[in-house]
């Protein structure tokens, strides 16, 4: 699954930077980020996990047991937020079409990026600080694949329901408001389109449909798992795989499987290699 994830967002990242036309249009721009996003999110959890199921003892080190839920929550929270901007997107490419070329630069979605990235960071550090000012002296095995906020809040020496109330309300708050962001933003599209050509219609249908998908398949998890109490449930951990290594692996393909113009510039890319292999 991890090679999977790799493979399909690489794929996608050496697509959209070796394709000029593709790389300058704001979609594809942020698709690239996205993709580099799955294997930063995959990345942070796949290979200790790999190496723990090859282990007699699977242990890690406190201050590895810190960083991975930094860079998970890091990783997860730019993808929300690189979500939210690729609906906001679609939005005004469908419903503003002539104020597009204004509204969506290269500078400004450039700013967009670095502005997700700066939020996601102080996202992530706000969640690490909370762990942090709790004292652990008892337990320490986590009932979890990897460190997460939620099971390592759970081995601390005193009461942590405050603490746990502060991170669902961060979390929580974050997937919440982008999700109803998201749900606006195609709904919003869904009227815009609705008494326009059939071409048309179906073309915009096709893009939006995709993207809910992504959007449903990593927001899911996320709200099921940081808008609640600390409260364990036998299938936690199945959806912190979920939306760990099996949603990073299915956005390569929703993406791709239906747009044309990624599969023409792939073509075109795998023939130029193989011919200047060739030579």
């Amino acid at each position: 699954m991890y090679l999977l994830v790799l493979a399909g967002n690489l794929l996608i990242l050496v697509t959209v930077a070796g394709n000029r036309h593709l790389y300058t249009l704001p979609m594809y721009f942020f698709l690239g980020n996205l993709s580099f996003i799955d294997i930063c999110h995959a990345t942070v959890t796949g290979p200790k996990m790999l190496w723990d199921l090859l282990a007699a003892e699977k242990t890690i080190s406190f201050g590895g047991c810190m960083a991975q839920p930094f860079f998970l929550h890091l990783s997860a929270c730019a993808e929300i937020f690189v979500l939210t901007v690729m609906a906001y997107d679609r939005y005004i490419a469908i419903c503003r079409p002539l104020q597009y070329p204004n509204l969506m630069h290269h500078l400004r979605c450039a700013g967009l990026v670095g502005g997700l990235w700066v939020g996601a960071t102080i996202h992530s550090l706000a969640q690490v600080g909370l762990v942090l000012r709790l004292p652990y002296c008892g337990p320490n095995i986590i009932d979890n694949f990897f460190c997460d906020v939620p099971p390592i809040i759970k081995l601390a020496c005193t009461d942590s329901y405050q603490t746990g109330v502060l991170i669902v309300s961060n979390s929580g708050t974050i997937s919440l408001t982008c999700f109803l962001a998201l749900l606006g933003s195609y709904l919003a599209i869904l009227v815009s389109i609705w008494g326009r050509g059939a071409a048309g219609r179906s073309k915009a249908l096709s893009t939006c449909a995709a993207h809910w998908a992504v959007v449903v398949l990593f927001f899911g998890p996320c709200i099921f798992i940081y808008t609640r109490p600390a409260t364990s449930f036998s299938l936690d951990k199945v959806v912190s795989l979920f939306y760990t290594l099996v949603t990073p692996v299915l956005n390569p393909v929703i993406y791709t499987l239906r747009n044309q113009e990624i599969q023409g510039s792939m073509w075109k890319l795998w023939r130029r290699g193989i011919f200047s292999w060739g030579e």
